[in-house]
């Protein structure tokens, strides 16, 4: 029975262990593929970043060989030495460094792209280069310079080695290997090097990507617990007896704000309001009630939050776009003076369609933004005269004078034209003063958003 059993179990086991063979050779084969798959991408990558890094060396060596008037070969050197940073970015984006610390080349390399594209889109007839601009081009021609040189040394200790960046993926996830490693030792030498370079100034169009807007800037007396504290009784305004709980955020940080929670039985839900330290200017609003179906119109909605605006100090505020999500709006407001909208001072609401009140909005855009003794500029050119600027299929639906901020971060006054082109509906902002295009945007339904 033994022998009859034994000669019926070994060639089912034979074949289960040649089977279990057979699949781990597989299983390690399709792992080593893999493995060697990653790390010719991560090599190319590599191997393409410091080529991309020398070539932008070059071009910008290039872009100042030549004459100051030359304007189409600055364009053009400006082009390329746009393409070569963003090439350079993605390359970086390849490679394995997600725990290594690499943002001040990679923030380097993205000043250099905005800053070389910004330059090179505009009319180099009204507006050269400036001396500025000259210097940024010699600084950076250095600095490149000393980087390609650095990510050459790398590059070459990589390939006489033989380095694997399979390694460096294993070392970074293993702090104390990571200490030895050559690709890391010289990636962090490039970064501390670049951390090293003097800020330059690029301008306010670059600058404006990169500012923090951080709310101490905001100036104002700092306020206490207890002022904040009034100031969100006061703006819920949900009765005398309702309780108040204040919570400070990011104490002593450039982002430091108070949070208010306001409750009372005579309100469903606590609602609750973010305030500046500086200022105890009010940040936010959100009132957590439920909203039942909806009763009112956005018509309706949209004045409803108009006049609760108004009623809670902020006056002179138009209604520039509305779009609904179910039984709720979204409104965007920004202040009206002299009938000129001026959209930096924006504000959003969130309507309850059930009732057509406010059950929150965002006002960190105006509160950053508002000046009280805003410069508006008159007009340059007319109406009539700006309209001839338009498309001759532009059928135009309405007109207005808008102050916007334009790509190079300034305030510019403009005609603001709504109207409709190619079936689809357009807002295009004409500078006031030239009627040339500062801006065009697609009015598209949001996400979600329903017809009005």
């Amino acid at each position: 029975m033994y022998k009859r059993l034994s000669a019926l179990m070994f060639p089912i086991t034979a074949l289960l262990l040649v089977g279990a063979l057979v699949w781990g050779y597989q299983e390690n084969q399709e792992k080593n593929s893999i493995l060697i798959k990653a790390e010719n991408q991560y090599q190319r990558a590599f191997h393409d970043l410091s080529y991309h890094v020398e070539q932008l060396h070059g071009e910008l060596g290039n872009t100042l060989a030549v004459n100051s008037t030359s304007n189409d070969m600055h364009r053009k050197g400006l082009v390329n030495v746009w393409r070569l940073t963003s090439e350079a970015q993605n390359e970086i984006n390849q490679l394995p460094l997600t725990l290594l610390p690499f943002s001040e080349t990679e923030e380097f390399l993205s000043k250099i792209a905005n800053f070389s594209y910004k330059a090179a889109v505009r009319d180099f007839t009204k507006k050269p280069l400036t001396d500025n601009e000259i210097g940024n081009l010699k600084a950076l021609y250095k600095n490149s310079g000393e980087i390609s040189k650095d990510l050459q040394e790398v590059q070459n200790k990589v390939i006489t080695s033989r380095l694997r960046w399979m390694d460096v993926e294993s070392a970074l996830a293993t702090e104390d290997k990571a200490e030895d490693n050559t690709i890391i030792d010289g990636f962090k030498t490039v970064d501390k090097r670049v951390a090293a370079y003097p800020e330059l100034d690029y301008g306010p169009s670059v600058a404006s990507i990169y500012d923090k807007r951080s709310v101490k800037k905001l100036g104002g007396k700092p306020v206490t617990a207890e002022d904040v504290k009034r100031k969100a009784l006061k703006f819920a305004d949900i009765g005398r007896n309702a309780n108040v709980e204040v919570k400070e955020n990011g104490k002593g940080t450039e982002w430091a704000s108070y949070t208010a929670t306001v409750s009372s039985q005579n309100h469903q839900q606590p609602i609750s309001m973010d305030f500046t330290v500086e200022g105890g200017l009010l940040i936010s609003y959100n009132d957590n009630r439920s909203v039942g179906p909806a009763q009112v119109s956005m018509k309706q909605a949209v004045a409803k939050a108009g006049a609760f605006l108004e009623q809670k100090g902020y006056p002179s505020m138009t209604a520039v776009s509305a779009d609904r999500y179910d039984n709720l709006g979204n409104l965007t407001f920004v202040t009206s003076r002299d009938g000129v909208l001026i959209y930096p001072e924006k504000i959003t609401v969130r309507v309850g369609l059930d009732t057509g009140d406010a059950t929150g909005f965002q006002a960190s855009d105006y509160v950053r933004e508002r000046q009280e003794k805003r410069k508006i500029p008159k007009p340059g050119m007319t109406l009539a005269a700006a309209r001839k600027v338009l498309h001759p299929e532009f059928k135009e639906m309405y007109n207005r004078l808008a102050l916007i901020e334009n790509e190079d971060a300034e305030e510019v006054l403009t005609y603001e034209f709504g109207g409709r082109i190619n079936g689809s509906q357009y807002r295009i902002y004409l500078n006031a003063a030239d009627g040339h295009e500062e801006a065009v945007e697609e009015i598209r339904t949001s996400s979600g958003a329903q017809d009005k």
